[in-house]
């Protein structure tokens, strides 16, 4: 009887140690840290048969790095790996959870491994959209609520997580089940080019690094090439963004991600001298007072027309660029089922976003252009 008790805690010990490698291996593996250099909140480091992914700013404020063990099937390993989730790759069945997912999968042609997404109307693309009416993908609820019992009997190989905060208790049950969950923090980017690069993120994951680099170089290289076109411009028009909600007026901090885009396009932000690089909230007279006679106007929150601006509040009126109809906006292009195109795609095609604002700035330097995802307000 005593021996059967021993045998039992002995094999609970083991159950228990899930992320505690005990194979070992005489076996030498040279590591390759891969190239990453933009992107701030993430690093690979590939050894032959398995790859360390460190994720290190997934949520605002983040104080802790998650490590993800990333192995191919029946690989060797080291002893006493530490990490927090064990991943075997490539991935044959996965679950995403931002639509700034979906374009990587769709480049590095791996859409068809999708098997679930948080409210599947959000997806944009034609090409995954027509997976999901083929019944391919199922729909898992919201993000912050996942469905558990779909997604446990759907049994992904790993879940990739978008959260604003650490403590997500949907993610927590789903790691608890035995479903590793992996934390994706591209919307977290600061720079556009960083933003893009997480679609090595995904390389790592589908053992497709050198897809995912040259994916990259292509959409770093035409950034590059078109914000040289508009780097000599003589003339830089005056730009503000953002709209109101409830009185206060939310816009793009001066060092933020859609500032670094006006300065690249040949715009002059009106608060560029802001150091903030997430989003400011002011008051109408402040923003008012700064920003009556700026030239152009883009993104005024989900407006889609001057007279659904005016409707909302008489003082829009009273700018310049609302009176010179020279405002611009993303929200106009949508996906059949209404999702904004720019909310999945921009990320991971700063090139096209910035290829816009310069069509817009500055019409004659890029000609017979047609913009992808700005358009003038109706």
């Amino acid at each position: 009887m005593k021996k059967l008790l021993l045998l039992f805690i002995f094999s609970i010990s083991i159950i228990s140690c899930k992320n505690e490698i005990k194979n070992t291996t005489s076996k030498i593996q040279k590591a390759d840290t891969l190239q990453v250099d933009y992107a701030k909140g993430f690093s690979i480091i590939d050894y032959e048969d398995y790859k360390i992914l460190e994720v290190k700013n997934p949520f605002p404020n983040a104080d802790v790095t998650y490590t993800y063990l990333l192995s191919k099937k029946d690989a060797e390993l080291p002893k006493d790996l530490s990490f927090d989730e064990k991943i075997e790759i490539p991935l044959q069945k996965a679950v995403v959870t931002s639509t700034t997912h979906i374009p990587s999968l769709e480049s590095l042609n791996v859409e068809n491994t999708l098997i679930g997404f948080p409210h599947t109307d959000y997806i944009s693309s034609a090409k995954t959209r027509k997976l999901i009416e083929e019944k391919k993908i199922a729909n898992l609820g919201e993000n912050e609520n996942i469905n558990i019992e779909i997604l446990l009997s759907l049994q992904p190989d790993a879940v990739v997580g978008f959260a604003m905060k650490e403590n997500s208790k949907a993610y927590a049950n789903i790691s608890k089940s035995g479903i590793p969950v992996l934390f994706n923090g591209d919307w977290n980017e600061e720079n556009p080019l960083g933003k893009a690069e997480w679609i090595k993120f995904f390389g790592a994951l589908y053992d497709k690094d050198e897809e995912a680099k040259e994916i990259f170089e292509e959409i770093k290289e035409n950034y590059n090439a078109a914000k040289k076109t508009a780097q000599n411009v003589e003339e830089k028009p005056t730009i503000i963004s953002g709209a109101m909600y409830k009185d206060i007026w939310n816009l793009p901090g001066g060092k933020s991600w859609m500032a670094e885009f006006i300065a690249d396009a040949g715009g002059d932000y009106i608060y560029k001298e802001n150091s903030e690089t997430g989003s400011l909230s002011l008051s109408f007279e402040s923003v008012f007072n700064t920003a009556k006679n700026a030239e152009i106007w883009l993104a005024p929150a989900g407006f889609s027309s001057y007279q659904e601006m005016k409707d909302n509040s008489q003082h829009y009126a009273k700018f310049q660029a609302f009176q010179n109809k020279e405002i611009y906006s993303y929200v106009l292009t949508k996906g059949e089922t209404g999702g904004v195109l720019y909310f999945e795609l921009a990320p991971a095609r700063p090139d096209l976003v910035l290829k816009d604002l310069i069509n817009i700035f500055h019409p004659e330097l890029l000609s017979d252009y047609e913009n992808h995802f700005f358009k003038p307000l109706k």
